[in-house]
C-alpha cells in the first residue's frame, strides 16, 4: 500500500512539473520609444505586437507556452536602448526581441543582441544597414520586416524626377542617424537618375521653424522638397513652407504619414506623399479584421501610425511561426528557423512566403510598398493603380 502510495504521489509530482515546465512563459523583449516625438511610431508597433501575441496566446501559444511580453521605452535615445538590451539579454533572458523605431537606436543596441546570439525582429527602423551592419560575421541575428531606406529613397526619387517630372530637388534632413543615412540614400538615388539636389538642409529633433531651411531650398529655385526626418519636424517644414507662402510638393520617407505629422501640420500637410507598405484601409479581409480588431482593443478610430502597427503585427506572427518551426527557444535554432520558415503567413503587410534566407534578411521586396498621400488628416493611395494593387496585396518574389 505504501509502495502504491508512493508511485501515486511520485507521477502527480512528475505530471505537475512537467505541466508548470510546459507552463513556463516564452519571454520576448518589445523595445521602442512609448513617450517623446517618435511615441506615435513606438506605440503603434507595440500595440500591434501586443494584439498578435494576445491572439496567438489566445489560440494555445507556442508549442505548450504563453509569450510574455518585456516592454520597454527605449525613450528614442541610443544610451537607454543600450541599456535596454543588456537588461533584456542579461536580467530578463529574453528568447528574441521585436521593436526599434529609431535607426541609431537599434545601431547602437542590436549589436549586443548579435553578440549573445539572440534574434532581433526589426520591425519599423528603416537605415539601410541595420540587416547588414556585420558584414564579416558568419551568422546575422538582425532580421527585418520594414522597407528599408534604399527601397524607399528610390520610390522617392522616381515619383519626384521620373513619374513628376521635378527638375530641382531639394533635401531636407534631420541630423539624427536615421535623416543623414536616409539623404545619402536619396542622394545615391537621385544620381541614378542623372539629378542632384539644388540644396541638401538639415535640422535637429525639437526645432519648431524651419523657416531658414526653407527659405534656403526656395532661393535654390527647388521644385520639389524632398525630406528624411520624423512626424513633429516634417509638420514644422511643412508649416513654415506655409508662413513663407510658397507651395512646393513635399515627397519624403514613410514618417510624413505619422500623425504628429499631420495633426501638426494641418490643412499645411495635405498633398505630402510618402511609400507605404500599409496604409489603413480594408481592402482585403485581413486587413479588415486587423483594423478593427486594432480600433476595438485600442478605443480609437485612426492608428497613430499605421505603418509601424502593422509592421508590428507581422512580426510577431513571424517569430512565433519560427519558435514553433524550432521546436526549441534556442537563438540558433531560431534563426534557422527563419531562415528557412516552412509556414505561409498572411500578414497585413503583405503574405510572407519564405520571407528571409541565409543571405537576405529583408521581408520586405521593392515592389510590396506603394505611394500614399495625405489628404484630409488620412493617408490614401497616392494613385488609382495602387487601389487595385493593394487588393490583390502584392508580395515578395520568390528567390
Amino acid at each position: 500500500m505504501r509502495l502504491k502510495s508512493f508511485v501515486l504521489a511520485l507521477a502527480a509530482s512528475t505530471a505537475f512539473t512537467a505541466a508548470a515546465m510546459a507552463a513556463d512563459p516564452i519571454k520576448v523583449g518589445l523595445s521602442g520609444p512609448f513617450t517623446g516625438g517618435s511615441s506615435s511610431m513606438g506605440v503603434s508597433m507595440r500595440d500591434g505586437v501586443k494584439l498578435a501575441f494576445d491572439e496567438i496566446n489566445k489560440a494555445g501559444g507556442v508549442n505548450g507556452s504563453m509569450i510574455q511580453l518585456i516592454e520597454r521605452d527605449d525613450e528614442a535615445k541610443n544610451e537607454v536602448g543600450v541599456q535596454i538590451a543588456q537588461e533584456m539579454i542579461n536580467k530578463e533572458k529574453v528568447v528574441a526581441t521585436v521593436g526599434f523605431i529609431n535607426t541609431g537606436v537599434a545601431q547602437a543596441a542590436q549589436r549586443f543582441y548579435q553578440e549573445a546570439e539572440i534574434p532581433v525582429l526589426n520591425n519599423v527602423a528603416t537605415g539601410t544597414i541595420l540587416s547588414k551592419q556585420w558584414p564579416d560575421q558568419k551568422t546575422n541575428y538582425v532580421f527585418r520586416t520594414s522597407a528599408n531606406d534604399a527601397i524607399q529613397s528610390s520610390m522617392i526619387a522616381e515619383e519626384a524626377i521620373t513619374r513628376q517630372g521635378f527638375k530641382k530637388p531639394a533635401i531636407l534632413a534631420d541630423a539624427t542617424n536615421y535623416g543623414q543615412l536616409g539623404r545619402e540614400d536619396m542622394t545615391k538615388a537621385l544620381e541614378k537618375l542623372g539629378t542632384k539636389p539644388v540644396a541638401v538642409e538639415k535640422f535637429n529633433i525639437g526645432d519648431t521653424d524651419m523657416t531658414a531651411q526653407v527659405l534656403k531650398a526656395k532661393e535654390a529655385g527647388a521644385d520639389v522638397i524632398l525630406t528624411y526626418a520624423i512626424g513633429p519636424e516634417l509638420a514644422q517644414v511643412a508649416n513654415s513652407m506655409a508662413k513663407l507662402g510658397w507651395k512646393v510638393p513635399l515627397i519624403g520617407s514613410w514618417t510624413l504619414s505619422m500623425a504628429s505629422y499631420i495633426d501638426t501640420s494641418g490643412p499645411n500637410g495635405d498633398g505630402a506623399m510618402m511609400p507605404q507598405t500599409f496604409i489603413q484601409m480594408p481592402s482585403t479581409p485581413k486587413r479588415k479584421a486587423f483594423i478593427e480588431a486594432y480600433q476595438a482593443a485600442y478605443k480609437i478610430d485612426r492608428m497613430p501610425s499605421p505603418v509601424s502597427a502593422a509592421q508590428g503585427y507581422d512580426s510577431a506572427y513571424i517569430l512565433a511561426a519560427a519558435i514553433r518551426q524550432a521546436k526549441s527557444t534556442e537563438g540558433r535554432k531560431i534563426l534557422a528557423a527563419l531562415e528557412n520558415l516552412q509556414e505561409k503567413i498572411e500578414g497585413v503587410v503583405t503574405v510572407y512566403d519564405r520571407p528571409f534566407s541565409a543571405t537576405d534578411h529583408e521581408a520586405i521586396s521593392p515592389n510590396i510598398p506603394v505611394m500614399g498621400l495625405v489628404k484630409g488628416g488620412r493617408v490614401i493611395p497616392a494613385h488609382a493603380e495602387d487601389v487595385a494593387g493593394d487588393k490583390a496585396m502584392r508580395v515578395k518574389p520568390k528567390s
